[in-house]
């Protein structure tokens, strides 16, 4: 177990926002404050990221979600109505299953730490997270995954394009005869 005078201040800072964060997320009453704290959570991991020198992770975290999910739930905590009158009464007893799931979680989450941490430290990897040696395992050992996931892609697209254009030519033949086809 390292010292607390070896580990960074930067370090215990930012873990201190994340905890702090992400215990208002769970704790807040109201949804729009936990989002925004949720978003600060994911701020705060992403600079660990950069810490733990993997740039593209931090980029992705920070788009993916701080960026576009939490957009999302955004706009679905202002278009829901959220009442405490509509609420549905809750039993208290989730919360002893809540407490000895999470404490389980803990346990096998500080083993696996533990465990993966050694093998870690012991076994460093220069360049591990970096946006280049992504790019070269990406291009190298995974190239026909990374191929056939693009032509995936690019069906879905052109099947939703297609799918969106046949009900927009659907709705003027109807709108132009005044009856649909069959």
């Amino acid at each position: 177990m390292p010292e607390l005078s070896k580990i960074p201040w930067p370090f215990l800072i930012l873990s201190f926002i994340s905890i702090l964060c992400a215990l208002y997320v769970v704790t807040s009453n109201s949804p729009i404050r936990s989002v925004l704290a949720l978003i600060l959570t994911f701020f705060s991991i992403s600079a660990h990221y950069v810490m733990l020198n993997a740039q593209f992770l931090a980029i992705v975290n920070l788009i993916v979600y701080a960026g576009a999910i939490m957009v999302l739930f955004l706009f679905v905590l202002m278009l829901l109505n959220l009442n405490k009158e509509t609420e549905p009464l809750k039993s208290n007893k989730w919360l002893i299953g809540a407490a000895v799931s999470a404490g389980l979680l803990l346990l096998v989450f500080t083993a696996s730490i533990q465990t993966s941490s050694e093998h870690i430290m012991r076994h460093p990897e220069a360049g591990t997270g970096l946006v280049k040696s992504l790019g070269k395992v990406l291009f190298t050992d995974y190239l026909v995954p990374f191929e056939l996931s693009g032509i995936l892609f690019l069906a879905a697209m052109v099947g939703a394009v297609m799918l969106g254009k046949r009900d927009a030519a659907n709705e003027s033949d109807t709108e132009i005869t005044g009856r649909e086809e069959v």
